[in-house]
């Protein structure tokens, strides 16, 4: 497209550190046996402790997969002869309601041979905050063009085009593991944990047509 006047282009930046709005964690539920039916027999009843647990939680629990079930033999060095049998079964769990967050892993890792991973912290995929952070990086974008404008003695006089520059968002988390195994009396102590602000970034590149520039 042919384009009368003189045309500046430029990068439109928006950074912003909001709070997130998900925490995901992780809940893997083990077993071992000699038997392979005995194994198999464990690993269903601590699973099914653990779903007892998340079914009492409440509306905490926005969402739970169970994505990862591995039943495996032990041999020996030498051979093939069975020794035990091992098994594992994890579920992610989404909780929306933080106040809770702690409480709920504690309860969770508090299970016979259950390890809890975790929190990772994220926002939603259609968050307002991704929303603000591009239309902050168009209005970057036009700031800094009036700059250069003005600085020439011109005014920016209409878009020619405007194109998504950014970065993709990376989730920010923190670890951390707790391994299971029957606590005593008086239930699991307190946890509070510090929700990690989400880092949200936009950019454009953007040209625009200014008027003619006062050079003398």
């Amino acid at each position: 497209m042919a384009v009368d006047g003189p045309v500046v282009q430029v990068r439109g930046e928006a950074y912003r550190e909001v709070p997130p709005e998900l925490a995901r964690f992780a809940v893997t539920a083990t077993a071992r046996d000699r038997d392979r039916e005995a194994t198999l027999t464990r690993l269903a009843e601590r699973a099914a402790a653990v779903r007892v647990l998340l079914d009492g939680s409440g509306p905490a629990v926005a969402r739970r997969e169970t994505g990862d079930l591995r039943v495996r033999p032990e041999t020996r060095r030498s051979g093939e002869r069975v020794v035990a049998w091992h098994g594992s079964v994890t579920t992610t769990v989404t909780v929306t309601d933080f106040t809770a967050l702690g409480e709920l892993m504690l309860r969770l890792a508090d299970q016979d041979q259950v390890e809890v991973a975790g929190p990772w912290w994220e926002l939603r995929p259609d968050s307002p905050a991704h929303r603000a952070a591009r239309h902050a990086a168009i209005n970057d974008a036009l700031l800094r063009a009036r700059e250069y404008a003005e600085a020439l003695g011109a005014r920016v006089t209409s878009l020619i085009e405007l194109a998504d520059a950014g970065p993709a968002d990376r989730p920010m988390f923190a670890r951390a593991a707790f391994g299971g195994g029957g606590g005593a009396g008086g239930g699991p102590p307190e946890l509070e944990l510090d929700p990690q602000p989400q880092t949200v970034q936009a950019a454009v590149q953007a040209r625009f047509t200014i008027s003619d520039p006062v050079l003398g």
